[in-house]
């Protein structure tokens, strides 16, 4: 049996099987080199306080350097009755130091040290999430910029409804990512408080010095309140939150994938490289990296459920059952990591059948709004321009033919109003460039949308450096 770092107050051992339920080293070994930096920071700060003497620091501190040596040497043995990543750090500085390895915990508490290695390794995975927006957002406007004149419908409950450009539609995709960057940005700046010095809840009587803790570990402010600092996990879910809206933007974007590869749409072909065969049909073609994307959505979404189920009875302040939170926070980074990186390899692969999108743009009566606004034009009133759009529409349909393939006569018994440049204003091409609202699928403002969109790209970037 592992003898314990707070064995003092028991004097039975702890039962094999509590030890295997309460240990959590299988998780939070990922947090080391978090734990032996704030480890490092705090024993520099107990030897600048004066609470441990300048030597007890450097060999404390060299000590630490030694053990995260062989943590990523992989010759660091992990033993589950010393629970977690904390005592293991400890246990093997006892080993190899000596005595003074006891004063490195002087002042701290396990509740404040695992809430400064959690916040230390989201902040990195939001730097990281961050830098992989940048790219996806970038990758979305060079592939507005190269299709620019490529036309397709816009769809409303997956029925053809107005044409659109699809760098416009790209660029809704630029907005989302946006939003979930902003996001991402705002869960950094709650995230960056430094927590070490809130000891188990109550603060500490050792005259430590948590401003310079917070300097050497390069956070701007540090927390207020203890209790709130050791049971504080706000900082966790706002960041799943955010993460299961980006996961539910790239989900979106996958069932667009799905659907415009499909037979039935064939709007593009998916790369091979980001596609899978079939075992018994040969000419399958599966869009499984999307599909995977689109069903990862789903864990990302439960880890934030289960986090908040976690915390909605938790007391002040801090209770074992925050062990629970390292999981959904790495499996999600991880998810999330690798979702945005796939697209933003697989997007500029895609091969877009244009001239697919092009004949499904000008097809489907998508151009019957724009009778009605040339009718309106004329001076009918929109209600009526609209009842008459619709009746022309369904004598289209009988006669099998779009709008602007029905004769001037035929297109003339709706209304008087209609002359021949009528055709040129149900075109398709006239229908998409006529939406130059600011926000519309017009070339002129699909253009200042995209200079628009480069601009706040460079901006965040350079905020992020």
């Amino acid at each position: 049996m592992t003898e314990k770092l707070w064995k003092g107050r028991f004097e039975a051992d702890t039962a094999g099987i509590v030890e295997q339920f309460t240990a959590s080293i299988d998780v939070d070994r990922r947090l080391y080199r978090y734990d032996i930096q704030g480890s490092i920071a705090h024993c520099r700060m107990l030897a600048k306080v004066g609470v441990i003497s300048a030597a007890e620091s450097e060999k404390l501190v060299a000590g630490l350097k030694g053990v995260e040596a062989e943590i990523e040497a992989g010759e660091f043995v992990y033993d589950i009755g010393l629970e977690d990543i904390h005592m293991h750090i400890e246990a093997r500085l006892r080993e190899t130091i000596g005595p003074v390895a006891q004063k490195l915990h002087t002042a701290r508490s396990r509740n404040d040290q695992i809430a400064l290695d959690l916040r230390l390794f989201l902040r990195d995975a939001l730097a990281g999430i961050s830098r992989g927006l940048f790219k996806f957002q970038r990758v979305l406007i060079e592939l507005a910029k190269s299709h620019i004149d490529v036309l397709l419908p816009g769809y409303t409950h997956l029925q053809r409804a107005q044409p659109v450009r699809l760098a416009h539609h790209l660029l809704a995709y630029y907005e989302m990512a946006r939003r979930d960057s902003d996001r991402m940005s705002d869960c950094f700046g709650r995230t960056n408080v430094m927590p070490l010095g809130a000891a188990a809840l109550a603060g500490t009587t050792y005259p430590i010095d948590r401003e310079y803790v917070a300097r050497l570990l390069n956070f701007p402010t540090v927390s207020a309140n203890s209790l709130d600092t050791v049971s504080d996990r706000d900082f966790v879910i706002e960041f799943l939150s955010a993460a299961s809206l980006c996961m539910v933007h790239l989900s979106r974007l996958s069932e667009e994938m799905i659907l415009w590869s499909s037979a039935e749409f064939g709007f593009i072909e998916l790369p091979d490289a980001f596609t899978t065969g079939s075992s018994i049909m040969p000419q399958k073609k599966n869009p499984d990296v999307a599909e995977l994307v689109r069903g990862k959505t789903g864990g990302v979404i439960g880890q934030l459920m289960a986090m908040l189920t976690t915390m909605k009875g938790l007391p002040l302040s801090y209770n074992r059952d925050l062990q629970e939170d390292k999981l959904p926070v790495f499996e999600t980074v991880d998810t999330l990591s690798i979702c945005l990186e796939i697209y933003s390899d697989m997007l500029p692969k895609i091969n877009v059948r244009s001239s697919r999108m092009q004949a499904a743009a000008a097809s489907g009566y998508q151009n019957a709004t724009d009778l009605a606004d040339y009718l309106v034009s004329r001076g009918m009133s929109f209600r009526e321009a609209h009842h008459c759009a619709g009746k022309a529409v369904r004598h289209a349909m009988d006669q099998g033919k779009e709008l602007h393939q029905l004769d001037l006569k035929s297109l003339k018994a709706f209304s008087g109003l209609i002359q021949k440049e009528v055709y040129e204003w149900l075109a398709v091409e006239q229908v998409v460039n006529r939406r130059n609202s600011a926000g519309g699928t017009g070339k002129d403002a699909v253009l200042a949308a995209i200079r628009v969109a480069e601009a706040e790209l460079v901006l965040s970037e350079a905020g992020q450096s």
